[in-house]
């Protein structure tokens, strides 16, 4: 069995505010304000030589159609798959500042999983550093995505991303729209032990736009370690397993229904134990409309053209 992801746990992160200033002495330059509240001056043009330091971050870039543009990437960046060739930064919470300065970019984007300590350093380097937040529900992917194409001067695909995506999740909205009954939902991180999503996780969104109820909705954390007694005592309706392989989530599915007392919770004794992609979900990124969607569908099926 697999520890708790290191990407997961830290791309699950906080909210996303911000705007762009530029007054004063500076009003010929135009600047954007990144989420941390420091000015950068807006780039004339798309930078050529961009450092990712968040798995989210390398996936927008590359839907921006900037692929070719990223230089530096960290260990856990390895969506899309052209990734894998990139230079590698370091990981979330240990990039090597040395092999970021020697890839020379004109653009750092980091966000606030990467340590304040090193972002710093960074900025006393006089790196041209961007700091975003990760936001707590869906609504915040696509200012993310327009924030991005704001700081790399790709606002018209930024806007064509986030109004296609914002699409997709309006057609989810409406096939949901006064739906009566709302499954109840327990969410598995398959790895060490019962992981599942608390209020504070976007994927706690995700559970309520597709329809259904997050068992774990009350307690106030992103990721919590569940207990046994809970799930039985919870008996939710539908199990979502967060699996990056076939392998795994068969593993994990069978895991769970050993569990003692576990096997007659209504979601085991009537086969609604369904996987998502563990890589898709732990990215906030456009690729979680993905999963809004499938889950949409396999809690209710009567919906979307399935089969009750």
């Amino acid at each position: 069995m697999r520890a708790l992801p290191v990407a997961l746990a830290l791309v699950l992160a906080l909210a996303l505010p911000a705007g762009v200033s530029g007054t004063g002495a500076q009003a010929s330059v135009p600047m954007i304000t990144d989420d941390l509240g420091h000015p950068l001056p807006l780039p004339r043009q798309t930078p050529r030589r961009i450092v990712s330091m968040a798995p989210n971050i390398t996936e927008i870039l590359f839907a921006l159609g900037l692929g070719d543009r990223v230089v530096g990437v960290t260990r856990f960046c390895d969506w899309p798959p052209a990734t894998k060739d990139i230079p590698k930064i370091g990981g979330l919470v240990d990039p090597n500042v040395e092999v970021i300065r020697s890839l020379d970019p004109d653009l750092v984007i980091a966000f606030r999983g990467n340590p304040l300590r090193l972002v710093d350093r960074l900025r006393r380097l006089d790196l041209p550093v961007f700091v975003l937040d990760i936001g707590r529900g869906l609504d915040a992917l696509c200012p993310l995505i327009e924030r991005i194409g704001r700081v790399t001067r790709t606002e018209e695909r930024a806007a064509a991303l986030a109004a296609g995506l914002r699409a997709r999740v309006e057609a989810v909205d409406a096939g949901l729209r006064d739906v009566a009954v709302r499954p109840d939902v327990f969410v598995l991180l398959y790895g060490q032990g019962l992981w599942t999503c608390g209020g504070e996780s976007y994927v706690n969104d995700l559970i309520t736009r597709a329809g259904g109820t997050n068992v774990a909705a009350a307690l106030p954390k992103k990721w919590v370690l569940y207990k046994r007694e809970r799930i039985i005592r919870d008996d939710p309706d539908a199990v979502f397993i967060l699996a990056r392989t076939a392998a795994d989530f068969g593993a994990g599915r069978n895991a769970l229904a050993r569990l003692p007392g576990v096997s007659g919770i209504k979601a085991v004794k009537r086969g609604r134990i369904f996987e998502l992609d563990e890589n898709a979900a732990s990215r906030f990124g456009p690729r979680l409309v993905d999963v809004l969607a499938r889950m949409a569908a396999l809690l209710h099926p009567e919906r979307f053209g399935g089969p009750a």
